[in-house]
């Protein structure tokens, strides 16, 4: 990599961080001063404007959360752990989340909902990522005869989402874990009750 693009690279790390925790709007230039340690004109020597920063800072965000997502399915053998090892993922939202800040996504598609339109499409795209991943871990495993044929994957998959993000939500909101991990746990238990038993 050369000298442009460790800087650049380095920029855009520093700014997913910053924004994944004060939001694009709250984060000022001086903010991206101070966390990068460069002048404004060292900064947007690599990016157009802000808007460019954020989206190319959100993406690597997107990167950071879908390799943790990877790395917890390693070595998992069935799609159950597989599954589990993904939900479980935010089980220290509060305290050591993939991303400083909490879920990205959630944190994106908050503030962008009617205020920018390109990043929220980008958490659109992430958030369907994670839904797909979600979708095809519970298809694999009904395909596998782990998990009954009688769950309605769309449906489930929705459900299970939206009780992660709650619980990351609440946990960030109350400066706690315990949200999340009783999210988890009740996740985990209903997913179980799917559970062929072979």
């Amino acid at each position: 990599m050369k000298k442009g693009e460790k800087t650049k690279d380095f920029i855009i790390r520093q700014a997913a961080v910053l924004f994944n925790q004060k939001g694009y709007f709250g984060s000022s230039i001086s903010d991206l001063t101070r966390v990068t340690g460069m002048q404004k004109g060292g900064i947007y020597n690599h990016f157009e404007n802000k808007d460019q920063l954020a989206l190319e800072a959100f993406e690597h965000a997107a990167t950071v959360l879908r390799a943790s997502f990877v790395d917890a399915m390693a070595n998992k053998k069935t799609a159950f752990e597989k599954l589990s090892a993904v939900i479980s993922v935010y089980q220290d939202a509060y305290d050591n989340p993939p991303l400083a800040g909490g879920c990205p996504v959630l944190n994106t598609a908050i503030e962008s909902d009617d205020t920018h339109p390109a990043l929220k499409e980008k958490a659109q795209i992430a958030m369907g990522s994670f839904l797909e991943l979600i979708r095809s871990l519970l298809r694999l495993g009904i395909e596998q005869g782990e998990f009954k044929e009688e769950i309605e994957v769309e449906e489930f998959s929705i459900y299970i989402t939206s009780v992660i993000e709650g619980g990351v939500m609440l946990s960030r909101l109350y400066e706690d874990n315990s949200h999340i991990r009783s999210n988890i746990n009740r996740l985990l238990s209903e997913i179980d009750k799917y559970r062929t038993r072979n």
